[in-house]
């Protein structure tokens, strides 16, 4: 039997997902009252079912895809919306989250009768000839998420504690974002010392690989800032025990707030398009 899936928030990552779900067969379910005009245009285009919020609780596998500062006011929605019916779906967070956010989530819809599955996403939205991102999935309930891999999702099952998948985000993502932060500090710091056609040239001849990902991931950066805020604060959150990388990443976070604000942004952005947004 396929099973129905249900996801609230057709974001960009949100509604790829669906579409791809959808294209294999699955009925996926979402509520558009109160969405803006672009989430009803994805949901649409994704092919998902719009019902009503109450409706929500016929699927057997409920996805959080949103924001990571939504991650929790949305269990508390889900959970109190299904605490009264008798089936509830499996409640898989995949959000940007630290295990100790995770937790919270897990113990909301727990007390509300729901099973939990952690899950962290790598990689971007899916799309044609593309076969990520992965879904990494921990916990007591992973493998019964990890059905969706029969429906084009790439599962993958972890054998560590129940939020391992939740640490493996947050770790890969402090590296990857992380990294782009640090080249685009000291891209900005060479500019207002007139090096960075210098420091360019270098990387060119010394560290080619860097450069062709720095030219990949730093101009698609300027449009994700924002988004990437908070999952920064939850990265720092999970180094807490490590006060040094825990200030390491709230500067990250601050820089990130900087990128994406309209007033604040304009300067550092052209300086780092001029060097990372060049013609192929």
């Amino acid at each position: 039997m396929k099973p129905v899936v249900a996801n609230i928030a057709p974001g960009a990552m949100g509604s790829a997902v669906a579409r791809r779900l959808h294209e294999t067969g699955l009925e996926v379910l979402t509520a558009l009252d109160g969405r803006s005009a672009g989430s009803v245009q994805r949901a649409n285009a994704a092919g998902m079912t719009a019902v009503a919020r109450a409706e929500l609780v016929r699927a057997n596998i409920f996805l959080s895809i949103v924001p990571p500062g939504a991650a929790i006011s949305l269990a508390e929605e889900i959970a109190a919306e299904f605490a009264p019916s008798a089936h509830k779906p499996l409640y898989v967070d995949c959000n940007a989250i630290n295990p100790e956010t995770a937790q919270r989530v897990a113990n909301i819809v727990e007390q509300n009768g729901m099973d939990y599955a952690d899950a962290g996403i790598i990689g971007g939205p899916p799309r044609p000839e593309y076969d990520g991102p992965a879904f990494y999935l921990s916990g007591e309930h992973a493998s019964e998420a990890a059905v969706l891999r029969d429906f084009g999702l790439n599962c993958r099952v972890l054998d560590g504690g129940p939020f391992a998948a939740s640490a493996l985000k947050m770790s890969y993502a402090g590296i990857t974002k992380g990294l782009t932060a640090l080249a685009s500090v000291m891209a900005i710091g060479a500019s207002r010392a007139g090096a960075s056609d210098a420091l360019r040239a270098e990387l060119a001849h010394s560290q080619p690989m860097l450069l062709a990902w720095f030219e990949r991931q730093i101009p698609s950066m300027f449009g994700k800032a924002y988004r990437w805020i908070a999952e920064m604060e939850e990265i720092a959150s999970f180094l807490e025990s490590q006060p040094e990388a825990e200030s390491m990443f709230r500067a990250i976070a601050e820089f990130y707030a900087r990128i994406a604000v309209e007033s604040g942004k304009a300067a550092d952005i052209e300086v780092l398009t001029r060097l990372f947004d060049r013609p192929k």
